[in-house]
């Protein structure tokens, strides 16, 4: 089923087509994911060689963007980050950076502040059907992934606090995580097909 541009359309699009309530359920679509995310930032696993520590929001912010789509990926990202910045303890747990706005100053505020971006792409990607096949999903995440470290790094390199410089920020902030995010992004490729599949066999 396409969306009223001619797109094929997300998995929340094709579920809500002749659906009652639709704008309640999109609401609601969204804050499930502002809700996941928060949960994933309290899977941290502080690493000894760097600020940055290991987390599942970047495997959830992904997956947001490609089931909601576009707009309401990077919405429920921005929504996250304003109710961190508000304050709400719901920003990684860490013994030294702070919660609430100062969050966004420290090293990890470029990964934080990439999340609307990051999903908002996996999001236009996966409206235009690159979410159905496990390899073009595996694209559509990659893209997205690679954007949270283009933030993350950029961010650590240049602007944070104590700003480290490209070589430093990348053994920092990119190095130590390629293989377990890869590993991420492996299983977060195979969800979206797999409700795709789910889906196709019940209707």
């Amino acid at each position: 089923m396409q969306n009223s541009v001619g797109l094929p359309g997300t998995l929340l699009t094709h579920t809500l087509a002749g659906v009652r309530m639709e704008g309640a359920i999109r609401a609601a679509s969204v804050a499930l994911f502002v809700a996941l995310t928060a949960a994933a930032a309290q899977v941290s696993i502080p690493l000894p060689f760097t600020p940055v520590p290991l987390t599942l929001q970047p495997m959830v912010v992904l997956l947001g963007g490609a089931v909601l789509g576009a707009r309401l990926g990077l919405s429920a990202q921005v929504l996250y980050l304003l109710l961190g910045i508000a304050g709400l303890p719901i920003f990684a747990a860490s013994p030294v950076l702070p919660q609430g706005a100062l969050r966004l100053m420290g090293p990890t505020g470029g990964y934080l502040m990439s999340y609307p971006f990051a999903a908002f792409i996996a999001g236009w990607l996966a409206e235009r059907g690159l979410d159905r096949r496990y390899l073009t999903s595996l694209v559509a995440m990659a893209c997205g992934l690679a954007l949270i470290f283009f933030g993350g790094v950029t961010w650590l390199a240049l602007f944070a606090r104590g700003a480290v410089g490209i070589g430093a920020a990348l053994r920092a902030g990119v190095y130590p995580f390629l293989l377990l995010d890869g590993v991420k992004l492996l299983v977060a490729a195979t969800v979206t097909p797999a409700l795709w599949r789910f889906l196709g066999s019940n209707h």
